[in-house]
């Protein structure tokens, strides 16, 4: 059994939920605590890939990260590379697609954030970023978990954003749903089984572990 498309889809899962939990927390920390009249309109674009189904998001990134694309022709002059059909153009549109995945857990936790505990850290000489370090960080660890391992997983079930971005390039761009789906197609079912089972058991243990963890910190 060739496990190489579990291990790229891995790849991809982890190098995504890192770069997610970094795009998500100025960003979940803009939206809990903005009064900003566009603070709805974010909050649609951030959660449009909720509702969008995966063949018009991987359409229009297939375009934005094309050749011609605004994106993908500054890209191609810089580095002589194309990011459609590649596993760079497939870490940006895995971004995109689990954006929501990451900031909404991330954006609930620093609303819970109790404002007094940030006034009394700046009351005591801490500028805004020594508080949110200190005070609003470690109190948010739950939200982050949540998002790492929702964007972890949610990545590594994606198909139709990766087929229209990626192709199916092995070694490349072909993840393991992909790889399922050839399997199937080619009537190779035994072979499609395996994999799929090793992809369903992985998400379980993933999404067992992140309940264990919640249910532990609840506890305390």
């Amino acid at each position: 059994m060739n496990l190489g498309p579990l291990w790229l889809s891995v790849q991809l899962a982890t190098i995504t939920m890192l770069l997610l939990l970094v795009i998500s927390t100025p960003l979940g920390w803009w939206l809990a605590r903005t009064r900003s009249r566009v603070r709805p309109v974010v909050q649609a674009i951030v959660a449009l890939p909720i509702v969008l189904p995966p063949t018009v998001m991987g359409f229009y990134l297939l375009i934005l990260l094309g050749p011609a694309g605004a994106i993908g022709e500054w890209w191609l002059r810089l580095t002589g590379h194309s990011l459609t059909f590649s596993f760079s153009g497939l870490v940006i549109a895995s971004c995109v697609y689990s954006l929501p995945f990451a900031v909404q857990p991330i954006m609930s936790a620093f609303e819970a954030v109790e404002q007094r505990d940030l006034e009394a850290a700046w009351t005591l000489g801490a500028d805004r970023r020594d508080a949110f370090f200190s005070i609003a960080l470690p109190q948010s660890m739950r939200g982050y978990l949540n998002a790492a391992v929702l964007s972890f997983a949610h990545t590594l079930g994606e198909f139709g954003v990766v087929l229209m971005v990626g192709g199916n390039i092995p070694g490349e761009t072909r993840v393991i749903s992909i790889a399922i789906y050839d399997q199937v197609e080619s009537l190779q079912y035994a072979a499609a089984h395996q994999l799929a089972a090793i992809l369903l058991v992985f998400a379980f243990a993933v999404l067992l572990a992140m309940f264990a963890l919640n249910r532990h910190w609840r506890q305390q």
